[in-house]
C-alpha cells in the first residue's frame, strides 16, 4: 500500500505548528530511535536534553533551569499542575486560571482530581481581581497565559504571580505558543520578570522544531523532584516525565532549531510574522470587519461562519474562536504572498 503524502502548509492558517527548520528535521531523523526516557542507556540524547533545557532557560530568562522536553504543551501543563498538587498540604486542591486558558488544564484537572476554577477575562486577558476572588487556602496553582490560543494575548504575569505568592501556591505560565516570540516584546512573562515557578514553552510551535517537542521549565530542582518515581528495571533509577519511552527526535530537533535560530533568527521571524499579522488586520478592518487588535502574531476577526466554511472549501485551513470569530495564526510558514491570496479569496466571496 502506498502511503499518502502529508498535507503541506501552503494554505494552513489555523495551526500553531509549522514546518520544522531544516536542521531540526535532520536532527529528528538521526535521533528518531533513541530514548531519552532511559538516560542511563541513551547517554548522548540525555546530554542533548540537558542542552535543550539550558537553551529553553535562555529563552525564558532563567540562568539555571531545570526541566525536560515533553510531547507538547498539554503534557507540560498537566505536569505543572501535578507538581503543584504534589507539593501542597491540602486534601482539596484547586487550580485557578483565566477563562482563556488552554483546554489542557481541563484535562489536567480531570486526570489529577483537582478542582478547576476559571475567572472571566477583561479584554481577552486575565483579570487579577477576578482571579484573586477565586483563590483560597486550598489553591495550589495560579495559571497565567502568555500568548493565548484564541487571541495571542498575554496576561499580567507579575500580578498573577503575586496572587499565587499570597497563598503559597505555584505560579504557572503557559507560554506554549508565545514563548519564542515574547523575548522580542515588552511583555513581562518569564522567570526574570516575575516569581514564576513553572513554565510551558513548545519548541515545535514558533520554535520551529519537529513534532513532538514541548517544554517544561521549572525554577529549581525541588519542583521537578515532586514528579519523581522509581524505575528499578532501567539503568537510570528514577524518572520525572509523564510518558515513559520518548523518541529522541523531539529533543534533538529542539536543540538543532534553537542553536540555529536563537536569538537573531527568532527575532527576524517575529518581526516578519508580526508585520504579516498587522497587515492582515489592516486589510480585514478596511473591508469592514471588526478585528481584535493583534498583540502577538495572531489575528481574530468577525467573519461569519458561512464565510469561514467557504474559505475551507477553497482549500484554506482557518479556525474559529469560541465566539465564532475567524482566527489566523501568522506562523513562520505564513508568507505575505499567502495572505494576499487569502484576502483575494475573501474579496471573491
Amino acid at each position: 500500500m502506498q502511503l499518502a503524502e502529508p498535507q503541506d502548509f501552503e494554505r494552513v492558517l489555523s495551526s500553531m505548528c509549522t514546518e520544522p527548520h531544516p536542521a531540526a528535521r535532520e536532527a529528528a531523523e538521526r535521533f528518531l530511535a533513541t530514548n531519552p526516557g532511559d538516560p542511563g542507556t541513551y547517554e548522548s540524547v540525555a546530554a542533548l536534553e540537558d542542552r535543550a533545557v539550558d537553551l529553553l532557560g535562555e529563552v525564558t530568562g532563567h540562568p539555571d533551569p531545570e526541566g525536560y522536553v515533553a510531547s507538547g504543551g498539554t503534557e507540560a501543563n498537566i505536569q505543572a499542575v501535578r507538581i503543584a498538587r504534589n507539593r501542597a498540604d491540602t486534601d482539596d486542591p484547586n487550580v485557578v486560571a483565566p477563562a482563556s486558558a488552554h483546554f489542557s488544564f481541563t484535562k489536567a484537572a480531570d486526570v489529577l482530581d483537582v478542582e478547576y476554577r476559571t475567572a472571566p477575562t477583561t479584554g481577552h486577558r486575565a483579570d487579577p481581581d477576578a482571579m484573586a476572588e477565586l483563590v483560597d487556602e486550598d489553591t495550589v496553582c495560579v495559571v497565567g497565559v502568555a500568548g493565548s490560543t484564541e487571541y495571542g494575548y498575554v496576561d499580567p504575569i507579575p500580578e498573577l504571580a503575586a496572587i499565587a505568592g499570597e497563598v503559597d501556591a505555584l505560579c504557572h505560565v503557559d507560554a506554549a505558543w508565545g514563548g519564542f516570540v515574547l523575548p522580542f516584546t515588552d511583555h513581562e512573562w518569564g522567570f526574570d520578570d516575575a516569581d514564576v515557578d513553572t513554565l510551558t514553552i513548545d519548541p515545535h510551535k514558533m520554535g520551529q522544531a519537529a513534532i513532538p517537542a514541548g517544554g517544561l521549565v521549572v525554577r529549581d530542582r525541588s519542583l521537578l523532584d515532586e514528579l519523581a518515581i522509581r524505575t528499578p528495571y532501567l539503568e537510570s533509577t528514577s524518572q520525572v516525565t509523564l510518558t515513559g519511552t520518548r523518541s529522541g527526535a523531539g529533543v534533538a530537533s529542539a536543540v538543532a532549531a534553537m542553536e540555529a535560530l536563537w536569538p537573531e533568527g527568532y527575532r527576524e521571524q517575529y518581526d516578519r510574522s508580526m508585520d504579516n499579522a498587522e497587515w492582515l488586520a489592516d486589510q480585514l478592518a478596511a473591508r469592514g470587519h471588526d478585528v481584535v487588535e493583534p498583540d502577538l502574531p495572531l489575528v481574530a476577526a468577525d467573519l461569519s461562519v458561512p464565510m469561514t466554511e467557504e474559505l475551507r472549501s477553497r482549500g484554506w485551513r482557518v479556525a474559529k474562536t469560541g465566539a465564532d470569530e475567524m482566527r489566523v495564526v501568522c506562523m513562520p510558514h505564513v508568507t505575505r504572498s499567502m495572505l494576499r491570496s487569502f484576502v483575494a479569496d475573501l474579496d471573491w466571496y
